[in-house]
C-alpha cells in the first residue's frame, strides 16, 4: 500500500505542477488516483499522460512553397481590394473565420469545388470504389478502423490491379483502430506493391502507452482530384450489417476539385510522420489536377494534440457565434467544453433555433450517459434535442442559417478536440448547407424529441450513470 501511495503521490505533483492541463481535468485526474489507486494509476499509464507538447507530436516542417501562397492569400483576404475569386458576399461574411483558419493551421481557401454528399454506407462506398478504379496516378487512403471483412475485401481487389497498372497506392491506418486486421493480410498488399503505414503501433498486441491519442482521420485522395473525408470507417457496420447497430447513419464528403489538394497535404503530413517517407518532394502530389464547372467555397482544417490551438472545435465555437436564425448539430457523442455549451445557451436564449441530434443506443455507455446529461441541460434553455431512432447516428457536423457547414470526423466532444488528431471541412455554401440541412431535415421522423417533462422524470438510476459520467467527462 505504501508503494501505491508514493506512486499516486508522484503522479499527482506531474499532474499539478508538471501538465498543463484544463483545472477540471486536474480535479478529475487527482479523483481517480486518490479513489481509485491502483485501477486509477493504470488508466492514468494508458489514458492520462500529456504528451501534447512532447517531441513525437512535432510534425515535421511543411515545404516552403505552401508559405507563398497562404501568405499571398492572407493578404488579400486582410486587404478590402479582395481578388475577384473572393469577390463572393460568403466569403467576405466569414472572412473573420477564414482568416483565422489560414493564420492558425494554413487552411487555404478554395473555391473551385463540386460536393456530394453520402448519409448512407452502401452508397459512399460505391463511389469511393468508381472513383478508385478510375485512378491513374496515385491511391492515398487513411482510415481510422480498417476491420478484414466484406467491405475491405471488395476494395482491395481494385487496389491491387491499380498497383499493377503502376499507380501509386499508400494505405494508413490507426495503430488501435487497425488493430482487427491479422497481419498476414498487411504482408499480402505489400507484396502487391502496395504502401502501408501505421499510426502509433501497439505493441504487445493492443497494449499502446499513446492509447490515448487516436489518428481518428479518414481521407481518401485520387489523383490529386478527388477526395473523401466524413464518418464512415471501413467494416461491415459501416454499411449497415451489424446487428448491434442495425441501419448506420453518417455523413462523408466526396469532394471534387481544389480542396482534394488540401485534403493530400493533410495525408502527407501524417504519412511522413508515421513512415519517414517524405512525400513533399514530389510536387505533383500537391497539383490539382480537376476543373468542376461549381464553385464551392471551403477549407480544410485539421485539430490535434500537434496544434497549438483545437482548429476544430473554435471553428464550431465561431460558427455558434455568428448564427443568426438556427443551429443544427448532429453528432454520437455530446461532451462540450463550458465555452462551446455556454455558445449554445446564449444563443438558444437569444431566439436562435438550435437543434441537437443524438442517437438512441450507446456504443460507449459512460460517453452516452455524459451526452445525455448535458443534452438534458440544454432542453432549459430552449433547445431542441432529438435522438435518433432508426439505428445508430454516427454523422458529425454542425450546420448554421443554410450558409455554412463543418462536418468531417470530429465529434462535439472533449476528445475530438483536445486529444484526437481530427479533420473537417468548412463549407461557406449555401448549396451545400443547404444539402446538409435537408438530410437533417429528413432524418427527424426517425427520430424521439426529448422533451424536458420525460428527461426531468427519468430513473433515479439513470441519474446516478448521468452524474458519474458527467464527473468524468474531462477523461472521456
Amino acid at each position: 500500500m505504501a508503494v501505491i501511495f508514493y506512486i499516486n503521490l508522484l503522479f499527482s505533483i506531474i499532474i499539478i505542477f508538471f501538465q498543463r492541463r484544463d483545472p477540471k481535468s486536474v480535479w478529475t485526474w487527482l479523483l481517480a488516483l486518490n479513489f481509485i489507486p491502483v485501477f486509477g494509476i493504470l488508466f492514468y499509464l494508458l489514458f492520462g499522460q500529456d504528451l501534447k507538447k512532447s517531441r513525437m507530436f512535432r510534425i515535421k516542417e511543411v515545404s516552403d512553397r505552401l508559405n507563398i501562397p497562404i501568405r499571398k492569400q492572407e493578404k488579400s483576404i486582410r486587404s478590402d481590394d479582395m481578388p475577384e475569386e473572393m469577390m463572393d458576399p460568403m466569403s467576405r461574411d466569414f472572412k473573420s473565420l477564414i482568416l483565422y483558419n489560414l493564420e492558425t493551421s494554413g487552411a487555404v481557401l478554395n473555391y473551385r469545388n463540386r460536393v456530394r454528399i453520402y448519409t448512407d454506407g452502401r452508397e459512399k462506398f460505391e463511389a469511393l470504389r468508381q472513383e478508385l478504379r478510375r485512378a491513374r496516378r496515385f491511391i492515398h487512403i487513411q482510415y481510422y478502423i480498417i476491420k478484414n471483412d466484406e467491405v475491405f475485401d471488395s476494395i482491395v481487389p481494385i487496389l491491387m490491379e491499380k498497383a499493377r497498372e503502376g499507380v501509386e497506392v499508400r494505405i494508413l491506418y490507426d495503430g488501435m483502430g487497425g488493430r482487427f486486421m491479422p497481419k498476414s493480410r498487411w504482408e499480402e498488399l505489400r507484396g502487391a506493391g502496395i504502401r502501408t503505414g501505421v499510426f502509433f503501433p501497439p505493441f504487445l498486441g493492443w497494449m499502446n502507452l499513446r492509447v490515448n491519442y487516436r489518428n481518428h482521420r479518414k481521407i481518401v485522395v485520387i489523383d490529386g482530384a478527388v477526395g473523401f473525408v466524413g464518418g464512415f470507417n471501413i467494416g461491415r457496420e459501416y454499411i449497415s450489417k451489424e446487428p448491434k447497430f442495425g441501419y448506420w447513419r453518417d455523413t462523408h464528403l466526396k469532394i471534387t476539385g481544389e480542396a482534394a489538394v488540401s485534403l493530400q497535404i493533410r495525408f502527407a503530413l501524417d504519412w511522413n510522420y508515421a513512415t519517414g517517407e517524405n512525400l513533399f518532394k514530389h510536387a505533383e502530389y500537391f497539383e490539382a489536377y480537376a476543373e468542376p464547372a461549381s464553385t464551392v467555397y471551403m477549407q480544410i482544417i485539421a485539430s490535434g494534440p500537434d496544434t497549438r490551438q483545437p482548429h476544430i472545435r473554435d471553428n464550431y465555437l465561431e460558427l455558434f457565434h455568428m448564427a443568426k436564425h438556427h443551429i443544427y448539430i448532429q453528432t454520437p457523442y455530446f461532451v462540450p467544453d463550458d465555452a462551446i455549451f455556454s455558445a449554445l445557451k446564449i444563443a438558444a436564449l437569444s431566439g436562435v433555433d438550435v437543434r441537437l441530434m443524438i442517437p438512441c443506443k450507446p456504443d460507449h455507455p459512460f460517453v452516452y450517459w455524459a451526452t445525455l446529461s448535458f443534452a438534458g441541460e440544454l432542453l432549459d434553455y430552449g433547445a431542441r434535442v432529438y435522438i435518433y431512432e432508426n439505428g445508430f447516428l454516427h454523422s458529425k457536423g454542425v450546420t448554421i442559417d443554410q450558409r455554412a457547414a463543418c462536418y468531417g470526423t470530429a465529434n462535439m466532444d472533449i476528445r475530438s478536440f483536445e486529444l484526437n488528431f481530427e479533420v473537417n471541412a468548412i463549407i461557406y455554401d449555401e448549396g451545400t448547407a443547404g444539402e446538409l440541412e435537408k438530410a437533417f431535415m429528413d432524418d427527424l421522423p426517425h427520430c424521439r424529441e426529448l422533451k424536458k417533462e420525460e428527461y426531468m422524470n427519468r430513473s433515479l438510476g439513470l441519474r446516478v450513470r448521468e452524474q458519474c459520467s458527467r464527473l468524468l467527462s474531462p477523461l472521456l
